[in-house]
């Protein structure tokens, strides 16, 4: 079966589409026949070479943490049930607070049968993909925060997937948002999701200016930002707020501001505080799965990518020009 290799650390050109052996599955493991493949920017990050002390890689090695497709092959003990049927699944080896983000970009993958959930006939299996990480973290992460009505949220990295998501997710709940992101074509697909206003952060100030649009600070900021960016954003957080400290985009976790805003009273929250293992991730899935599909939340699909051109993939994410989720499409059309 063809899947892409990571043959060594470095740029996207290390990305090589080559023949393996189609996988077995354990007794407690599935085979998935892959149509769609999440591509994250943790992938691009690891192909690099990136956080060996939490991810210890060691190429070749398949990229890939979340796919969708269907079940082809079942483990002696489990529920043969699961032929045939359409599932959205993190690969076998990866794992929120632990595992290794790979297998995914493979024609064929591997799965534990216990984080399978079906697709419902309401979602596409590139729509299931797209939520496969950012709708149950958005989610934990939203759950969390305790957003009020009327309340002002800053969301940072707002145009990508998780951003997107908690856009629609606060004005549901009747919040006003500043969304965060960089240049026009990001903060126009923020204002259509219905963010009360803009901030562009390639714009010197943009933490000052988002702090007076809110009257003098955020209940809650939501930062997938990261780096600069998020220490930035924890500027914005009001001395009683919550500040939820959830991505890397910029390169890193928030850094420069946040224990500044803890020691102003304002809560102090990392991903690994919200993710823990007492999460329900199969029940969480559904849950972003039926908001979808009764047309409560949307789902930015901003690219799709055949399997041969993964490179595009990993350069689109890297260049800062993708919206939303990106995925790589392997199988059977869609």
């Amino acid at each position: 079966m063809r899947a892409v290799q990571v043959k060594e650390f470095g740029g996207p050109e290390v990305l090589e589409v080559v023949e393996v052996p189609t996988p077995q599955p354990d007794s407690v493991e599935v085979v998935v026949d892959v149509e769609v493949a999440d591509v994250m920017f943790l992938d691009t990050r690891l192909r690099s070479g990136w956080g060996q002390d939490f991810f210890p890689l060691s190429p070749p090695y398949v990229p890939g943490g979340a796919i969708g497709g269907v079940v082809s092959a079942v483990g002696a003990e489990v529920d043969p049930r699961w032929l045939g049927k359409r599932v959205v699944t993190q690969t076998a080896a990866s794992g929120i607070g632990g595992g290794l983000p790979i297998g995914g970009y493979a024609e064929q993958s591997l799965a534990k049968a216990a984080t399978l959930t079906e697709i419902p006939d309401g979602l596409t299996t590139e729509q299931a993909v797209g939520l496969a990480h950012d709708g149950r973290t958005a989610l934990a992460v939203f759950d969390r925060a305790g957003v009020r009505p009327d309340s002002w949220v800053l969301i940072t990295a707002a145009a990508g997937g998780l951003g997107t998501l908690l856009i629609q997710l606060s004005i549901a709940a009747g919040a006003r948002v500043v969304a965060a992101a960089r240049g026009p074509e990001k903060l126009s697909l923020a204002t259509r999701l219905g963010a009360t206003a803009v901030v562009d952060y390639s714009v010197d100030g943009w933490e000052i200016r988002a702090r007076e649009i809110t009257g003098g600070g955020a209940a809650v900021v939501f930062d997938g930002a990261g780096g600069e960016i998020g220490g930035a954003a924890s500027t914005v957080a009001a001395d009683t707020g919550t500040f939820l400290g959830y991505g890397s985009a910029a390169g890193d976790f928030a850094t420069g501001g946040t224990d500044v805003a803890a020691a102003r009273g304002v809560t102090v929250l990392g991903l690994f505080d919200i993710v823990g293992k007492d999460v329900d991730w199969v029940g969480i899935t559904a849950r972003a799965q039926a908001a979808v599909a009764d047309g409560g939340l949307e789902v930015v699909i901003g690219q799709t990518f055949p399997i041969d051109q993964v490179r595009r993939a990993h350069s689109a994410i890297e260049s800062r020009s993708a919206l939303g989720r990106t995925l790589l499409t392997i199988g059977a059309s869609l």
